[in-house]
This record gives C-alpha cells, structure tokens and sequence, in this order.
C-alpha cells in the first residue's frame, strides 16, 4: 500500500493543507497545548501529543520553514510537534548565530542531527546555502533525515554514525527518538552503531582541517568525549554548540569546556541578550531555570569566531536602544 502524501504545513501563513477534519483537530489541539505549555517551559507537551498521536493516522507531515526548507516528520510526533505554533522557535540562541553567520564560508556539523532540521535549515537560501553534513546514528531516526535531505534536494550529506572520543563500535539505546544516547550500558538493549570522531572526518578526507565549521554536538551524554575527539578541529576556525541539561546542576560539559580545553566558553544570556564570555559557572545557575530542557552552550578558540559573537553583541545592543 503506497503511503499517503504528508500534510503541508507553512510556517509563514499558517496555512495547513491536506489535513482530513480529525487531523486538522489535532493540529489545533497541538497549537493550543504548546501555548499553553509554553509559559512552563512545554513541560509535559511531548507526552500529550504522543498520546494524541496514538490517535492518528500513520502519515507524515511536511513544514515549510522557509520558502527554501521542508522538514518532514511523523504527524502528531511529540517533539517535533511544537513547530505547528508559530510563534515557537526551536532553539533560538542557535539561530541567532546562524542568521548572523549568513555571509561566513562555514560548514555545519549536525552531530545527533536527528531528522535534520539544523540541516535543512542553514543549507537553506535564507540562511546563505552552507554545506552541512547530518550524522545521525539511529537506524530509526536516519531514514527520516535521508528522506529530509532527499526533499530538499540532496543539498547536505548525511553520514549514519555515532560521534565519540575514537573510532569504533557502541551500543545505542533509549526509548525517545530525540534522547538516542551511546552513553547507556550494554544490559540497555538497542543496536551496535559506528563511531567516528570528529577529526577523523579531517583524516577521511570529508573535511579539512583549514576550515571554518559550526559544530552542533547533540549527542545524548557523550558531549566530552566528543569533544576530546576532535582536538584538531577544534582548533580551527570553529564552533562547538553543546546541549546542557537543566537538570545537571554540575554543568559538567561546561566545566569540561571551562577547565580542560582551550576553548571560551561562551553562554547565550536571556537578561542582557548577549552572548557573554563565561568565566565562572555560577552563570549557568541563574541562566538554566528548567531541569527537563537543555541549554546550549558555545566553546571556541577561533579569534574568527570570536569577532563575529562580538559584532553580534553590538548588534544586539544597537538594536535594542
């Protein structure tokens, strides 16, 4: 039985087609949960519309981000699902230096891409048609970023491992697509996936190493031993975007950022707007208001990079006045 066509989606009008009367329900019930769910920082939301997905149809729905990007994913996916309120933005202090890094020659790295949204976005017109390669471990979540690089023109590679200290074998398990993690044990069930580490894409020939690269590094647990794996390139002109659990009160990437590489850490500050240089953690305690979301945090050595997080802050602060 061929599959249905995915519901249309788009961002900018609102408008939903495709959608028979229960689906469009949904989407209203989706809309209305993730607004309301919004002022506690969605907290709940996932399970709700995973609920409510149980409900529907097995069909996809597309999301038009932008004249030049559609991200697909399964109707009513708990996740994901927030993007049908308009007014959310996923992860918006990346954003904030995507937009910003429109004119740089950069290469995204999406470690962890999951379906590929980062993806699909920065090789976007928009956001200035970078090169960016999706590296995604879990044989259920890379069929669904294959067919997001396939409906945006295969204009970013998608490579299907994991990201660690070395090359090798793991065992990846867990029980949420967005939460995929090598960092379990064995007993945890799950499949055996490949890791590379971040310079050995220097060593394979798909990188090199005089490069500039904004590194997203969403990887379940194993952020640092991403990071010790990718000495070389992090010493190039490039950007490593950690998540930060809410709930790690430690702040252990951070610290591992702060105290044993030579990396700045670099925190997005919701009170003054500003991509502030982080000297000492006790930032992370005021900024890290929610235990079950995660916050991201910048490392750099790049005095390249720096400038432009600098420039981005005058920016800011002219816009502001």
């Amino acid at each position: 039985m061929m599959a249905q066509a995915p519901i249309q989606f788009d961002r900018a009008s609102g408008a939903l087609e495709g959608a028979n009367l229960w689906e469009r329900t949904a989407a209203l019930a989706l809309v209305t949960g993730s607004k309301i769910s919004s002022h506690f920082s969605h907290m709940g939301y996932i399970a709700c519309a995973n609920l409510l997905r149980k409900t529907l149809p097995e069909r996809n729905i597309a999301i038009r981000l932008n004249p030049d990007a559609v991200f697909e994913f399964p109707y009513g996916d708990g996740y994901w699902s927030k993007l049908l309120n308009r007014a959310y933005n996923y992860e918006d202090e990346l954003e904030l230096l995507f937009a910003d890094s429109i004119d740089v020659d950069y290469t995204l790295l999406d470690c962890g891409a999951n379906y590929g949204y980062w993806s699909v976005l920065v090789s976007s017109k928009p956001f200035g048609s970078h090169k960016a390669i999706a590296i995604e471990p879990s044989g259920q979540n890379y069929p669904k970023l294959a067919n997001n690089a396939e409906i945006n023109g295969n204009r970013f590679e998608t490579m299907k491992c994991a990201i660690g200290a070395a090359r090798g074998t793991a065992r990846l398990s867990g029980t949420k697509h967005e939460a995929f993690s090598i960092a379990g044990a064995p007993s945890d069930g799950g499949e055996d996936v490949p890791v590379l580490a971040l310079d050995d894409l220097i060593d394979d020939g798909r990188i090199a190493a005089s490069g500039k690269y904004l590194i997203k590094l969403d990887v379940e647990g194993v952020e640092i031993e991403a990071i010790k794996g990718g000495t070389r390139l992090l010493q190039a002109d490039s950007v490593i975007m950690c998540e930060e659990h809410g709930s790690d009160r430690s702040h252990a990437v951070s610290r591992y950022i702060l105290e044993q590489t030579p990396l700045k850490l670099i925190v997005f500050d919701p009170r003054s707007n500003r991509m502030e240089t982080v000297t000492e953690l006790s930032i992370l305690d005021r900024i890290k208001v929610s235990t079950h979301v995660g916050y991201n945090v910048f490392g750099t050595a790049s005095a390249f990079w720096q400038d432009r997080i600098d420039a981005l802050n005058a920016k800011n602060a002219r816009r502001m006045q």
